[in-house]
């Protein structure tokens, strides 16, 4: 239905029934903005400023926000604006070298061969000392050997000696003591017989290169020579030697044998 003109012939403005339209006309116009409106655009301007960000408010339906509250809302976002740095649009095109760590992972096989090839070379090194140093000390060994047989061959104290010590395992080093005792019982004879002391008065004379008595010869004479005779030099010397260490002590057979306070030898 068409609607009454007016006498201008346009159409009259439809008004609004109800009471919204009244209520809405009833409304005051506003003046200034409020403090929500305020606290709203301040929090907006500082978190644009701490984070580099600009946050735009949107009023919501039914929001009571003004145009007086909008340009407040805007300046303080223009105004913090000017305090952000501007980026650059373009990163620099020069590179820059950067060392990176090198690593060996074991994927190469030539490096892996390489390292091979100096371990087993290392170990050669090794094994060719060691074969070295077993090689010489064979060497001074067998020279010694030598020495010791061309000594016993000889004979004499000196060999019936060095013969004597390679039987009880004893080093040759004890030699010279040996045949300081020898020389002061026996005077090197290996038949010499004591018929003068207390045990010739007893019935058993000491006799020998180390002058034993048969008991003591029979007791100590080393076990490889146990079927000599008590006159036999090696035996003999066996049999004086292992009773002196054991009555006596190593010792006493390393400083020639007994010495009273004077430095004289005194027998066994």
């Amino acid at each position: 239905m068409a609607g009454h003109r007016s006498p201008h012939g346009s159409r009259a403005p439809r008004r609004a029934a109800g009471p919204a339209r009244h209520h809405a006309a009833d409304r005051p116009a506003p003046s200034a903005p409020s403090l929500r409106n305020t606290v709203v655009a301040t929090a907006a301007a500082v978190g644009a400023v701490a984070t580099g960000t600009f946050t735009a408010l949107l009023p919501t339906p039914g929001d009571a926000t003004t145009e007086a509250g909008a340009e407040t809302l805007d300046g303080a976002l223009l105004s913090s604006s000017a305090a952000l740095v501007e980026l650059p649009t373009e990163l620099p095109t020069e590179t820059t070298a950067v060392l990176s760590p090198v690593s060996y992972d074991g994927t190469d096989t030539a490096d892996a061969a390489a390292i091979a090839d100096l371990a087993l070379l290392d170990k050669a090194a090794v094994m060719a000392e060691e074969l070295a140093a077993q090689r010489a000390e064979e060497q001074r060994i067998a020279a010694e050997r030598a020495e010791l047989d061309a000594l016993i061959a000889e004979g004499g104290v000196d060999g019936w000696i060095a013969e004597a010590l390679d039987v009880m395992g004893l080093p040759q080093s004890l030699a010279p003591a040996v045949k300081k005792i020898i020389m002061a019982e026996s005077g090197g004879n290996p038949r010499a017989i004591n018929d003068w002391d207390s045990n010739a008065r007893a019935g058993t004379p000491s006799q020998g290169l180390m002058q034993t008595i048969p008991s003591t010869f029979a007791h100590y004479v080393h076990p490889d020579l146990a079927g000599e005779s008590i006159t036999h030099p090696i035996a003999n010397i066996t049999a004086g030697v292992r009773y002196m260490i054991d009555t006596y002590g190593m010792d006493t057979l390393e400083a020639g044998g007994r010495t009273n306070s004077a430095g004289s030898y005194v027998g066994y």
